[in-house]
């Protein structure tokens, strides 16, 4: 048992996979980042149209 414990210790198979979770997690949190801060700004753009068409509509 001791000897397959120590096996486990120094087995790097698994490492790669681990390291590539890693990094497409932190491609995923740094697309959702840049997709906030996107959505953020469309959003203020179009209520800007928005009010802008509205106030060009009463005058």
């Amino acid at each position: 048992m001791v000897r397959y414990l120590k096996a486990l210790g120094h087995d790097e198979r698994g490492a790669t996979a681990v390291e590539y979770g890693l990094i497409l997690a932190l491609i995923f949190f740094a697309l959702v980042g840049a997709l906030e801060t996107f959505g953020k700004t469309t959003i203020n753009m179009w209520n800007h149209v928005s009010s802008t068409v509205a106030e060009a509509r009463e005058k």
